[in-house]
């Protein structure tokens, strides 16, 4: 029998949900809990983190007055609920799809979106940019930032407080804290957090206190003020340590139970009339209302399709006889390296699983370390573990690495530190969109001077360049790859080092060369037996080096071929193409040369095969690209 959906199906926005009297919010909770249970079931995306904010969406919808009102997400992972109930319910299947809604807010998307987000704790320093904005045009609304607990470990989240909380700027920082990012959370703030919320005694009293002066309020304004004075002092004799939001000068409410939709609904509506910099701290649940979601918070961070009635997670059929994925080979493979050299470890902002750090981590956990989201941290704690002569292999997807470039520069690469790049998701990652495509790390990287930049075309190079790199004779060393699933199903073969520029050749042909850097040159043989069939054969070339290029091969391609199309799941601007082009240039080369890879704007959200055919740099683009250097579809070698 199906869910009936009796409240949730009559809100098309917010103002239709405002109608309802507050004890509905329960049951409009509830619906849209299932909601987001029944579409994400079958149609993935992110799960947990939605359905662990319901009843705060509900609340937040229901006591502001959105659009006027702003709401900042952080991340998005956790926004569908908000979605939903802003008037794209009816295209929510769409989610994620070619063509359909983004799985993150996105401004051209929605008035209610208020911030284009993807990447962690951006949301506070961008409220404070739209209050101030509206302070100096003399706008009076609500500004709130809704951040989780995992985001708040990112350095800009602080940098975003110490602003704030210097003003007297009117914003909401509401605090979701659930113990989690995708993987459990590390750190001292994480323990920080936990000390507050299970101090029961100073929660009690301070819950009374506030409930006694709220009624007091009525008669006498200025009663809450006096309870928040008293409170400060509680917090320091039952907490025996200051607050910290406090002392970055944020009125700090809570921990409050963020899943008593009708409590935290009041509590927005008594909020608004408090001035100033206000954190609210809410304590939810990741994944509630979904047993196995609540049981396995890592797994159910994006599942995939599952069973919605028992959360098995559905398997792809014949998944076992499939080649690894990427990043379990490099999970393995560091494993493996780090068995036989004691010099190694490895590093992740918060991505233990989703990279794989975890299978050295489960072994080696003194050797392995998780720092939180904080990227830029990620790759300066590397550089100091790199000068005692440690080999860091420091793990980032792509899209996250652009937030750690000065490191890059100014503490690695500048000191010529043997750490070990490791750009997990390199290239067009699919459904996750503009955000987290990793399309830029062959450009920026090539910038940089004394960085060897790498990728690999299948797993077995990958484990050869990681060999490579651990032999730390080359200094700061980048590997990149795709998110996804390599070639090869017996891919363990022993490592064998790849001198740093040199390449390789695949294919003979006398007609044309095709230059590929990395997983793409996958591709290549399926065009070359398209342009086969039209009489074009192509000679095919796996760079493996973006920096330093194999000038010695480059130097016989330019000599012996007028044709040359280069290959690469990465930006055009600035990237492999553009480098072989200086190097033709420079060397005075007349040859014809095409550049495939992705064009000069933001792509959006599709599967990997759809955005591959629609940059052209699939099997089909590519040989369409290699004939369309001819002037004709059947090729004549009088041409």
């Amino acid at each position: 029998m199906s869910f009936e959906y009796k409240l949730l199906n009559k809100i098309d926005s917010p103002a239709d949900l405002k109608q309802l009297p507050i004890e509905d919010l329960v049951e409009v909770s509830k619906e849209l809990r299932q909601f987001i249970i029944d579409v994400v079931s079958c149609n993935p995306g992110h799960f947990g983190a939605s359905l662990g904010v319901v009843e705060l969406t509900v609340a937040l919808h229901y006591a502001l007055d959105t659009p006027f009102d702003k709401i900042i997400w952080d991340v998005g992972h956790q926004a569908y609920g908000h979605k939903i109930l802003t008037g794209r319910r009816d295209v929510f299947h769409t989610n994620r799809k070619y063509g359909g809604i983004s799985g993150f807010p996105s401004m051209k998307e929605s008035e209610y979106d208020s911030f284009g987000v993807g990447h962690s704790s951006t949301s506070i320093s961008a409220a404070l940019g739209i209050a101030t904005a509206d302070k100096l045009m003399g706008i009076k609304r609500n500004v709130v930032a809704v951040i989780g607990d995992g985001s708040l470990t990112g350095g800009l989240a602080f940098e975003g407080l110490n602003n704030a909380g210097s003003g007297k700027t009117d914003v909401l920082v509401i605090l979701n804290d659930n113990n989690m990012a995708i993987d459990p959370n590390v750190g001292a703030m994480k323990e920080y957090l936990v000390d507050i919320t299970t101090s029961r005694t100073y929660n009690k009293v301070k819950n009374d206190i506030w409930n006694l002066f709220g009624k007091i309020n009525k008669i006498a304004p200025n009663a809450r003020e006096y309870a928040q004075k008293l409170e400060n002092g509680l917090k320091s004799v039952l907490l025996r340590q200051s607050n910290l939001f406090e002392a970055m000068n944020f009125r700090y409410f809570g921990p409050v139970d963020g899943h008593d939709v009708v409590h935290m609904a009041r509590l927005l509506e008594d909020l608004k009339s408090i001035p100033g910099p206000k954190l609210l701290h809410i304590l939810t649940k990741k994944g509630k209302g979904f047993k196995q979601a609540e049981l396995n918070q890592t797994r159910f961070h994006a599942p995939g399709k599952f069973d919605k009635d028992t959360g098995e997670i559905l398997v792809v059929e014949n998944e076992a006889q499939q080649p690894p994925l990427y990043q379990d080979v490099f999970g393995k493979t560091l494993l493996e390296l780090a068995r036989s050299n004691p010099q190694i470890v490895g590093i992740t902002p918060a991505m233990p699983s989703g990279c794989s750090l975890k299978i050295m981590m489960d072994e080696m956990p003194d050797r392995t370390f998780d720092v939180g989201i904080a990227e830029q941290h990620a790759v300066t704690f590397s550089a100091g573990l790199a000068t005692q002569g440690l080999i860091p292999f420091c793990n980032i997807y792509s899209s996250f690495a652009q937030r750690a470039y000065d490191q890059i520069i100014h503490d690695v690469a500048i000191q010529k530190l043997n750490v070990v790049f490791c750009l997990d998701r390199g290239g067009l990652v699919g459904a996750d969109g503009a955000t987290h495509h990793g399309v830029f790390d062959l450009a920026f990287m090539r910038h940089i001077p004394e960085m060897v930049v790498s990728a690999p075309m299948n797993e077995q190079e990958l484990r050869n360049l990681m060999f490579t790199a651990q032999l730390g004779k080359y200094g700061p060393f980048s590997i990149r790859y795709p998110r996804g699933r390599g070639v090869m199903q017996n891919w363990e073969t022993p490592f064998a080092e790849i001198l740093p520029g040199t390449s390789r050749q695949l294919a003979e042909g006398i007609d044309m060369a095709i230059l590929t850097i990395g997983h793409i040159g996958n591709f290549v043989a399926d065009a070359l037996d398209i342009i086969k069939g039209e009489g074009i054969e192509a000679a095919h070339f796996d760079m493996r080096f973006v920096k330093p290029l194999d000038e010695t091969r480059l130097h016989k391609i330019f000599e012996k071929y007028q044709y040359v199309l280069t290959v690469e799941d990465g930006t055009i601007a600035g990237g492999f193409g553009s480098a072989v082009l200086e190097f033709m240039a420079a060397n005075n080369y007349i040859s014809h040369i095409k550049v495939l890879g992705v064009p000069d704007t933001f792509i959006g959200h599709g599967t990997q095969k759809e955005l591959w055919r629609d940059c052209g740099i699939d099997a089909e683009g590519i040989a369409r690209s290699a004939m369309s250097f001819f002037k004709s579809k059947i090729y004549s070698k009088a041409i």
